[in-house]
């Protein structure tokens, strides 16, 4: 673990509440029920849940990493995380996406830390170059300490991708923090090519930066929003508890931190470059039979063969 008592309000947040739809048919072929994805042996013997907490235990003490879950999946998750504190999970009455999921961490981040810096993972993530990607966060924290700018983890892309979101950097003094242009949110082919050749990265969603500075980067994109949850914590003088949480996401949409959060709020980010990690998320059916395909993962997942699993996750496609 890179921690030190000098990182004592370094945080990590974990967010583990999306329903994995896209992935439904295959992981219904490994575990027999409606699980999402984050609680099944997709890639190696363990989930993407605890691949990515032994992950975020690299750079950040277990007892400062939040857990974004939502209360549908209990079952799942349950035994799994036995042994995290109520402290630090971060249960929602509903999946509404992203950027409620990042709000309402937030909210019960800087009760705990007020002077909170916080990486942001996806429980959904591969890397081919871990420990590369491990040191990166750290000099994104680093910097996240020395600026109110959020960092944004960029990787270096290998091919046009349709399907992720890629940030347009702008040129500065330093090659590797760079600030943000422009989001592009899946682009068609043709736009994809023009920013792999203009050296543009694919946004990873590993997001770095004070509380307070995503407090009011939320707050100026979504103000409503802000002041939906804002108002309820008011109302119960602190935290808002489970029956208040239910009543605001009740009254709230399902919103995506990427397009109503980052794409309006350029002027407060900046990108680091990852370079080329052999990051890939685990969102689609291609992308884990691609990666099984090529001997990453030759062990059983679950009850299913490597190759069986790669078979099926090629043959989702052709629906």
């Amino acid at each position: 673990m890179q921690s030190s008592p000098n990182h004592k309000n370094r945080w990590g947040v974990i967010l583990s509440g999306g329903d994995g739809i896209r992935l439904r048919a295959l992981t219904r072929l490994l575990t027999g029920d409606d699980r999402p994805k984050q609680f099944c042996r997709l890639v190696g013997e363990e989930t993407l849940l605890a691949q990515t907490r032994h992950r975020v235990a690299r750079i950040i003490r277990p007892d400062r990493t939040l857990f974004v879950m939502t209360k549908a999946h209990e079952p799942f998750y349950a035994a799994e995380l036995a042994d995290v504190p109520p402290g630090r999970m971060v249960v929602q009455p509903a999946n509404r996406g992203t950027l409620p999921a990042i709000l309402l961490s937030l909210i019960r981040l800087v009760r705990l830390d007020r002077h909170a810096v916080v990486a942001f993972f996806p429980v959904d993530h591969y890397y081919a170059e871990e420990g590369k990607f491990v040191a990166e966060v750290g000099s994104a924290f680093a910097s996240a300490e020395t600026t109110s700018r959020v960092i944004l983890l960029g990787a270096s892309p290998t091919t046009p991708e349709i399907e992720y979101g890629w940030i347009e950097p702008e040129t500065t003094a330093d090659p590797r923090l760079m600030r943000v242009r422009r989001f592009w949110e899946k682009p068609p082919y043709e736009v994809a090519q023009t920013l792999l050749d203009q050296g543009c990265l694919w946004n990873t969603f590993v997001m770095v930066g004070r509380a307070n500075a995503f407090l009011e980067l939320i707050q100026s994109a979504e103000p409503g929003l802000y002041e939906t949850f804002h108002t309820a914590i008011v109302q119960c003088k602190g935290e808002m508890n489970p029956d208040l949480t239910r009543a605001v996401y009740e009254q709230i949409e399902t919103a995506d931190f990427s397009k109503r959060g980052l794409s309006g709020a350029t002027e407060r980010l900046a990108v680091l470059s990852l370079g080329e990690i052999g990051w890939d998320d685990l969102g689609e059916p291609r992308r884990v039979g691609a990666i099984l395909s090529q001997g990453q993962s030759r062990k059983p997942v679950g009850c299913v063969a490597v190759s069986e699993v790669a078979s099926a996750a090629t043959a989702r496609l052709a629906f």
